[in-house]
């Protein structure tokens, strides 16, 4: 098995396995202050959130080629990520227009609204079965 993870500080997408050996960056061009990932093994996706200058939702595959851009309009602050395996969506939360959306994961189409409140600053979003659970500041 690897862990992936984001470093703000270089703007950097790394992988390694589980007990930290062949660890090695998977993508280091342009990104903007990558937030939070989500992986999609079966599929061979890796997903991120990016803050920046442009904020948005890129998706590549496990070993960083085939880098495009998913999301790009109507976000802002995306932080938190995650795949419904089952229905095959992406969900991600931004913390400043409030709302937790949702897209379809291959094609990137039928964008949804699937919860929207005010002032509450959603930082994480986890999907599971019939539920959707997220942290707020």
């Amino acid at each position: 098995g690897n862990i992936y993870w984001t470093d703000h500080g270089f703007n950097l997408i790394e992988v390694a396995r589980l007990n930290g050996s062949f660890r090695y960056v998977v993508i280091s061009q342009g990104l903007d202050q990558p937030r939070s990932i989500a992986v999609h093994p079966e599929k061979g996706y890796l997903f991120w959130t990016e803050w920046g200058q442009t904020p948005c939702i890129g998706r590549a595959h496990l070993d960083g080629s085939e880098k495009v851009v998913v999301v790009s309009l109507g976000i802002a602050w995306p932080n938190g990520i995650s795949i419904d395996y089952e229905e095959n969506k992406l969900y991600w939360c931004d913390a400043r227009t409030d709302k937790i959306e949702r897209i379809d994961l291959e094609s990137g189409g039928n964008r949804e609204i699937v919860l929207s409140g005010s002032n509450v600053d959603m930082f994480s979003v986890a999907v599971f079965g019939a539920y959707i659970y997220w942290s707020d500041r």
